[in-house]
């Protein structure tokens, strides 16, 4: 399986393991209750019930891999964490998003990453 280079991209820190950083436990503004499944803390259930069902498509050979809170740097040095990077079994990589709402900031976001990574397709599931 070849690496493919995706310019932008921000692996994150520590051979391999992805790992969340502490937040304090005050209540999200959009009800989001966070959500740990194999030591990765997920902002929302919606997004931690995504990541299962990616081990579940990869265990029967649908995806090559996933990688889940990719990072990546928008033009102006904004920062973006997807929920998911994938790598489908046809070879094609694209990025996942998981929302139940689409904020101004992350609409700004969307259209800096359309004209950043017109190659990588960012799909939104709601």
């Amino acid at each position: 399986m070849a690496t493919r280079f995706i310019p932008g991209f921000i692996p994150p820190a520590g051979a391999g393991q992805v790992k969340a950083p502490s937040r304090s436990a005050k209540e999200n503004k959009y009800h989001n209750q966070k959500t740990k499944v194999d030591n990765i803390t997920f902002d929302s259930k919606a997004e931690a019930r995504r990541y299962c069902e990616l081990k579940i498509l990869k265990a029967a050979g649908k995806i090559q891999w996933f990688w889940p809170q990719p990072s990546f740097v928008l033009p102006g040095g904004i920062r973006y964490r997807a929920d998911f990077m994938i790598r489908g079994a046809d070879g094609r990589i694209w990025i996942e998003d998981v929302k139940g709402m689409e904020t101004k900031e992350f609409k700004l976001k969307r259209k800096l990453w359309n004209e950043s990574y017109p190659g990588l397709p960012l799909r939104i599931l709601k």
